[in-house]
C-alpha cells in the first residue's frame, strides 16, 4: 500500500527527495541578504517567548495546536544547517538566581510628555488623605508648641526616632550596616539634649551618638567598613542632629512663634509649589532626573507663600522687620527644595518610591522631614541673628 504525501516540518533541511514525497522549497537568499535554509518562503515564526520590548507571540489555535511544535531557536553566532532562526530577540543572560524575567507591569512613574500625564504626576497623591494627616499632624504640633514645650520636644524625638528607622532601614536596602539601636537612641537624645542644655550640647551628643555607633559597628564584620561608617554617620547628622535645631528655636521665651515662623514657611514651601505647579501643568521641570514632578513653576510658587508667609509672623508675631522676613523666606524655599530633591535622589538611587507607609498619602515619616530637617539649621541661624532672644 502506497503512502500519500507526507508534511514538511517547518525549519527542516531540504534532502533529497524520497519517492513520493515532495521536496521541500531550496535555500536561497532573504530579502535582506542574508542566507536561509528555507529559501524565499516565509520565516517560520518564533516559538512562545518573552522578549524585551516586544510582546509574547501567539499560542497556536485550533484543534491541531497540540500537535504542533515551535520550531527551534538557532544557536547564538550562526546555526547549524536544519535550525530555523527565530525572528524573537535574544533572552538576558541568566545571572545567579536564574534566568532574568522581564518586567510586566506598568512603568514606575510617568514621563511628562503629555499635558495630562504632567498633572497626574503633580496632583497623583491622595488629596483628602494627604489634608488629613496634615491637619491631625498639625495639631500634634500646635497644641504642644503653645501650651508644653517640653511636651512638643517630646513630638519631635518621637518623629526623628521612626525617621531614623526608615533612614537606616533605606540604607540597609542599599548594602550598608549602620547599627539601630545607637543611631535612634541618639536621635531621641539630641533634641532633649537641645531644649534643656543649648547648642554646644547638641554638638557634644552627636558626637557621643556617632561613637556609640561606631563602637557597635566595630565589633562585626571589617568588609565594608568604610562604606558603613560614613552611612552611620549621614544617619545622625541628617536626622537627629538637625531635628535639634527646632528644638533649639523652642527655648526662648518667644520660642512657639520662632518655630511657628520656621514650620510655617516650610509648609508654605510645599503648598506653594504644589498649587503652583497643578495650576500652571509644571511645563519647565527643575530637576526632571531627580523629581519629574518638581517644576520651576512650582519653585516660584513655593517662593511667594514663603515670603509672604515668613515676613508676615517675623514682623507681626515676632516684631521684627519685614526684611528679615524677606530673607528667611528665600532662604528656607532654597533649603526646603534642597532637602526634597536631596531625599528624592537618595530614594532614586536605592530604587524605593517612599521611605515608608506610616502617614497615608505621605508615604513615611520622613518623606514629611526631609524639608524640614535640613531647613532646621538655616532657620535657627537666621532667626537668632536677626532676632537674639533675650
Amino acid at each position: 500500500m502506497s503512502e500519500g504525501p507526507r508534511a514538511t516540518v517547518p525549519g527542516a533541511a531540504a534532502g533529497p527527495a524520497e519517492p513520493g514525497v515532495p521536496a521541500g522549497p531550496a535555500a536561497g537568499p532573504l530579502p535582506d541578504g542574508r542566507h536561509s535554509p528555507h529559501g524565499g518562503g516565509p520565516r517560520p515564526q518564533a516559538s512562545t517567548v518573552w522578549e524585551f520590548g516586544g510582546q509574547p507571540d501567539a499560542k497556536p489555535q485550533g484543534d491541531g495546536a497540540a500537535r504542533r511544535t515551535a520550531p527551534a531557536a538557532a544557536p547564538v553566532g550562526g546555526g547549524a544547517p536544519g535550525t530555523a532562526p527565530t525572528t524573537a530577540r535574544r533572552a538576558a543572560p541568566a545571572g545567579p538566581g536564574g534566568p532574568v524575567t522581564p518586567p510586566t507591569g506598568p512603568p514606575d512613574e510617568p514621563t511628562a510628555s503629555s499635558g495630562r500625564q504632567r498633572r497626574r504626576i503633580r496632583a497623583g497623591r491622595n488629596l483628602p488623605a494627604a489634608i488629613t494627616v496634615g491637619v491631625v499632624l498639625g495639631a500634634l504640633i500646635l497644641v504642644p508648641l503653645f501650651t508644653l514645650k517640653a511636651g512638643f520636644v517630646g513630638v519631635v524625638s518621637a518623629a526623628v526616632a521612626i525617621g531614623t528607622f526608615e533612614v537606616v532601614r533605606a540604607l540597609r536596602l542599599a548594602g550598608l550596616r549602620a547599627p539601630l539601636v545607637p543611631l535612634v537612641a541618639g536621635a531621641i537624645a539630641m533634641p532633649i539634649v537641645a531644649y534643656f542644655f543649648g547648642a554646644s550640647a547638641l554638638v557634644g551628643a552627636l558626637a557621643v551618638t556617632v561613637l556609640a555607633a561606631l563602637a557597635v559597628r566595630a565589633v562585626g564584620e571589617p568588609a565594608g567598613l568604610p562604606a558603613d561608617v560614613a552611612g552611620t554617620i549621614f544617619a545622625a547628622v541628617y536626622v537627629g542632629f538637625t531635628a535639634g535645631f527646632a528644638a533649639l528655636l523652642t527655648a526662648p521665651d518667644d520660642g512657639d512663634w520662632r518655630v511657628v515662623a520656621f514650620l510655617g514657611t516650610v509648609v508654605a514651601s510645599d503648598i506653594g509649589g504644589y498649587a503652583a505647579g497643578v495650576l500652571s501643568g509644571g511645563r519647565h521641570k527643575l530637576a526632571p532626573t531627580v523629581s519629574p514632578g518638581k517644576s520651576w513653576e512650582g519653585f516660584a510658587g513655593s517662593t511667594i507663600a514663603c515670603v509672604a508667609v515668613a515676613s508676615t509672623v517675623v514682623r507681626f508675631a515676632l516684631h521684627g522687620h519685614v526684611w528679615q522676613g524677606v530673607l528667611l523666606g528665600l532662604a528656607v524655599v532654597c533649603t526646603a527644595t534642597v532637602g526634597d530633591l536631596g531625599e528624592s535622589l537618595l530614594k532614586r538611587d536605592i530604587g524605593i518610591k517612599d521611605m515608608g507607609n506610616l502617614l497615608p498619602g505621605h508615604g513615611g515619616i520622613m518623606d514629611r522631614l526631609d524639608s524640614l530637617l535640613c531647613s532646621a539649621p538655616v532657620a535657627w541661624l537666621l532667626i537668632t541673628a536677626f532676632l537674639p532672644p533675650s
